[in-house]
C-alpha cells in the first residue's frame, strides 16, 4: 500500500496521501484525550515529538515539534500507517 508524504506551507506539518478515502469524518487531535476517540489517532499521538493528529479522507496530517527531525517522525508516521492499513 502505497503512502506519499508531502510537505505543507507549515514547515512542522506533512501529509501523508493514502491509497483511497479512509475515514467518513474528519478527526482534529490536539490533546491526548481528544486523540483516544480514534485508534489511529491514538497511536500516531503516542509518538515522540507528534503534538497533532488530523484525519480527513484520504490523508492524515501529523505536526511535529519544532526541534523534531522529519526523518525520525516519517519514519514512526510510516510505520504506524502501516500497521493500521494492514
Amino acid at each position: 500500500m502505497e503512502i506519499h508524504v508531502q510537505p505543507t506551507p507549515n514547515p512542522n506539518a506533512h501529509k501523508y496521501v493514502l491509497p483511497a478515502k479512509m475515514f467518513a469524518y474528519p478527526l482534529n487531535a490536539s490533546t491526548p484525550e481528544a486523540a483516544a476517540a480514534h485508534p489511529l489517532a491514538a497511536s500516531l499521538f503516542a509518538l515522540d515529538d507528534v503534538y497533532n493528529v488530523l484525519l480527513a479522507q484520504d490523508f492524515v496530517t501529523v505536526n511535529k515539534l519544532p526541534g523534531a527531525s522529519w526523518e525520525t517522525v516519517d519514519g514512526a508516521v510510516l510505520s504506524v500507517l502501516a500497521e493500521y492499513l494492514g
